[in-house]
């Protein structure tokens, strides 16, 4: 599977499925639906991430498991398996296990993201690759 890049700003608003369809009071923006996801995984954790101005993390990878990144704020270039990618606020990443990554913070402040993490539950790891 390919990593999935998810441009918030794009996707249109929609009501609520709870919602009057022509007087809803809350609507939303389907980020992912549950095909988009590899069947029997779990979620691993979910974490509130700061990625400090002028600053990357370290390049790695996971043997089990996905993540799904969503930057809150900020701006970022994420590099996947050699490929480089800018992200924004609002933009999503979706990065399958075995997937090579490295994100630098391209902001003139700090950059918040959500990043979830999803295993199959095999017991992998995170690997260093610098």
């Amino acid at each position: 599977m390919k990593y999935k890049k998810i441009i918030f700003r794009n996707l249109n608003f929609i009501p609520a499925s709870h919602e009057k369809k022509d007087d809803p009071g809350v609507v939303k923006k389907i980020l992912m639906k549950s095909e988009d996801f590899p069947m029997n995984i779990k979620i691993q954790m979910i974490n509130w991430a700061r990625l400090f101005m002028g600053r990357s993390f370290i390049s790695h990878y996971h043997e089990d498991m996905d993540e799904l990144f969503i930057i809150t704020c900020g701006k970022v270039k994420i590099i996947i398996n050699g490929h480089d990618d800018i992200l924004e606020s609002g933009d999503a990443i979706y990065i399958p296990q075995g997937s090579i990554h490295k994100m630098d913070n391209v902001s003139n402040s700090d950059v918040d993201y959500i990043a979830i993490g999803l295993s199959r539950n095999k017991g992998g790891k995170t690997v260093i690759t610098e």
